[in-house]
């Protein structure tokens, strides 16, 4: 079939991408669905940072590619071997295909699936294959997804079904901003009530993540960013400090929570960040980072800081999240209203604005913008 979608072809073009256009609105073939797979009618998709990184270049991936890996939809056809949908279910896109047998599946931890960071680095699906075509050859998914566009024929591993309440500019967030966010409080760092935790990094995951810390019972929550008006959503949404992460804010969380925090959590995507993250926890902490800075980063700390403070630094992918178990779960607390994550949703779009989208994203003017690749009802 003929659908639109927005089609990397080069990283690194000059921003302001309103006027370079990175992403290219094209007319493509899409393949029905394989073995396995599903054909999804895609509702609504995220705009994350991630997404930036490989317009930016600073996260190599295959190209040319149609971006986009967090979304929700309306299943519209199925392969063969999927018998556990049906056609007009609702399911959020996660980014991590998994396989369900390999090592890690088999210990419950899909996040770290093999064959799907294999699919993902790849530029394919998890079956191998590659259903997106254009003039000259064949296009690479992004993360499994490439949901900037009408429609995606994704895995049926790649899937949740969700309610069908759930509007869809909100179901898109759980594929990644929340299970990121929330994962990296509630599965990686473990918080506790009455704990006290830093966020670092206020974009939709980080507030994703300070409204989990907020919802689990934690008793100080520090904010920090380096843009003022995000410290200021912070605190509507429940940080109880906010400091602007300049030269002086390390010394300045550390007296202001006398010696440090319990946990902090690293969500910018910044070594100077998760360097940060590790100064302002107390002797006896812990850091958990799934923010993803380019791939040549590295971090350096004293050594003998980590033995001598017993501090612990720990990585979280997909909120080390089992998203079978999660994602239901995490919509039930928004449901509840104690997960607010329709307040990270800033902008509604369509797919002809997405390099305005960036633009803004990268400029910090958003949190969350939300592509509707189809119009509305009514």
């Amino acid at each position: 079939m003929r659908i639109r979608a927005a089609v990397l072809e080069q990283s690194g073009l000059p921003p302001p991408y309103a006027e370079s256009l990175p992403l290219k609105l094209r007319e493509v073939e899409l393949d029905g669905p394989g073995h396995g797979e599903v054909l999804v009618r895609i509702e609504a998709a995220g705009l994350c940072h991630s997404d930036l990184s490989v317009i930016e270049g600073n996260r190599p991936r295959p190209l040319p590619m149609v971006l986009g890996h967090e979304g929700a939809g309306i299943v519209e056809e199925l392969g063969p071997g999927v018998d556990d949908l049906v056609p007009g279910d609702h399911v959020v896109v996660v980014f991590v295909p998994s396989c369900g047998v390999c090592p890690h599946c088999a210990e419950g931890r899909p996040a770290l699936c093999g064959p799907g960071a294999i699919a993902n680095g790849n530029g394919v699906l998890l079956s191998g294959a590659r259903r997106l075509h254009a003039e000259g050859g064949e296009l690479n998914h992004h993360l499994g997804g490439s949901v900037f566009a009408d429609y995606a024929t994704v895995s049926r591993r790649s899937l949740v079904r969700v309610d069908r309440s759930l509007p869809f500019e909100h179901a898109a967030l759980f594929g990644c901003a929340v299970l990121t966010g929330v994962g990296a409080v509630v599965n990686s760092a473990r918080v506790s009530p009455g704990s006290s935790v830093a966020i670092l990094g206020l974009g939709g995951v980080g507030l994703a993540a300070l409204m989990a810390a907020k919802a689990v019972g934690a008793e100080r929550i520090v904010a920090i960013d380096l843009n003022p008006d995000k410290l200021a959503t912070a605190r509507l949404l429940g940080a109880t400090d906010a400091f602007l992460g300049d030269d002086t804010v390390r010394n300045r969380v550390i007296e202001a929570t006398v010696g440090g925090v319990d946990v902090a959590v690293e969500l910018a995507g910044s070594v100077t960040a998760l360097a940060l993250a590790y100064g302002i926890t107390r002797r006896g902490g812990a850091v958990t980072t799934a923010g993803l800075p380019p791939p040549t980063a590295a971090l350096s700390i004293p050594a003998a800081s980590l033995v001598a403070d017993e501090k612990t630094i720990r990585g979280s992918y997909l909120g080390s999240c089992v998203p079978s178990r999660d994602v239901p779960r995490f919509i039930r607390m928004f449901q509840r209203g104690i997960l607010p994550v329709d307040r990270l949703v800033s902008k509604e779009m369509r797919l002809e604005d997405i390099n305005a989208g960036f633009d803004r994203l990268r400029e910090g003017s958003l949190i969350r913008g939300v592509v509707r690749p189809h119009p509305r009802a009514g």
